[in-house]
């Protein structure tokens, strides 16, 4: 049973992260009939401010002794890389101890700091994921998950995904119904599942010389044309296996991902700004059918398009022109959808 929460809180806090911890741990909803939590915000030295990212101080009423017992030990995004050898003790001996470990985005820095990732699952937001892995390669980083559950660790993405990471462990230790209450005061969805996919704007990958450019625009143009290894290097003037060699060679991947990349990233594009039906959108995109469509966008991005257009959707006037332009069926040669 989740009872005590401890926070830690160090320089260069996170605002929003902290207040995610403190609304969904440190709120009196006994009105309601939801348990409350013992909560603590905890820092190096009680009563001593800290300065966080958003202009404004925190002052921790208890010190790093606060974390001992605690049944949870959770630590909000920082922006620090270095952390004083008295915080990591007091991180290593409240695991030690059996607490749980709860960080949201950056804050599993302190975590890896501690020693604590060491063949551990774990995320993080995504444009922290490459410092992690280079600063913690003994950790195991799922940087598209939303959180990730490894038992006595949970991390989480950050921001809007540490919601996800702190209902996912009030649920596990406490019941739907508890995080039901929590969620319905906050006003948030009660769960979302934490191999969704964090949103992540991903670029069309870049070639590394100017020798296939010329190919890779005609692709990106082209997306409803049944594209063949072979017609691709007639193209580049090439034989198909020094075609093949030089593309995974530029680009950093095969063409029929890259080319199964550019078709979701339209498609993105599409569901944003336009109220093309499932249909025209995977036509226009290069995919078959609506089917297609989804089987694919599902695996790139983690939800399906009706999920994606539904959270991104811009507002306001949008094309509704529904003219389809269709490709032929992909053979067996061909780059797959």
């Amino acid at each position: 049973m989740l009872r005590s929460v401890s926070v830690l809180v160090l320089p260069e806090l996170a605002v929003f992260e902290f207040g995610v911890l403190t609304e969904v741990f440190g709120l009196d909803r006994s009105d309601d009939g939801l348990p409350v939590f013992d909560f603590k915000v905890c820092g190096p030295e009680a009563g001593v401010p800290i300065t966080t990212g958003g202009g404004v101080d925190v002052v921790p009423r208890y010190g790093l002794d606060a974390l001992a017992g605690a049944d949870l030990v959770a630590i909000g995004a920082t922006g620090l890389r270095h952390y004083d050898p008295e915080v990591l003790d007091a991180v290593r001996s409240a695991a030690a101890g059996g607490a749980t470990m709860l960080s949201i985005c950056s804050g599993v820095f302190v975590l890896g700091a501690a020693g604590l990732l060491s063949g551990r699952r774990c995320t993080v937001h995504w444009k922290h994921a490459q410092e992690l892995r280079e600063a913690h390669p003994e950790a195991v980083v799922e940087e598209d998950a939303l959180f990730v559950d490894d038992g006595d660790m949970i991390t989480g993405a950050g921001t809007a995904a540490g919601i996800d990471a702190c209902l996912h462990l009030v649920r596990r230790e406490m019941g739907s119904a508890v995080v039901n209450g929590i969620a319905r005061r906050m006003v948030v969805p009660p769960q979302r599942e934490g191999g969704q996919r964090q949103f992540i704007e991903q670029p069309v990958p870049e070639c590394a010389t100017d020798s296939l450019s010329s190919v890779l625009e005609w692709m990106t143009e082209n997306l409803q044309v049944d594209h063949t290894v072979a017609a691709l290097a007639r193209r580049a003037a090439m034989s198909e296996r020094t075609f093949a060699r030089r593309f995974t060679a530029e680009t950093g991947t095969t063409p029929h991902r890259w080319l199964s990349r550019q078709r979701v990233l339209h498609a993105q594009h599409l569901l944003e700004e336009t109220d093309l039906g499932m249909d025209a959108v995977a036509h226009r995109a290069g995919f078959g059918g609506a089917a297609l469509l989804r089987h694919h966008f599902r695996r790139a991005v983690g939800v399906s398009p009706a999920d994606y257009r539904t959270t991104f959707r811009s507002p306001g006037p949008a094309s509704t022109d529904s003219t389809d332009s269709t490709g032929e069926t992909v053979t067996e040669d061909a780059v797959p959808a």
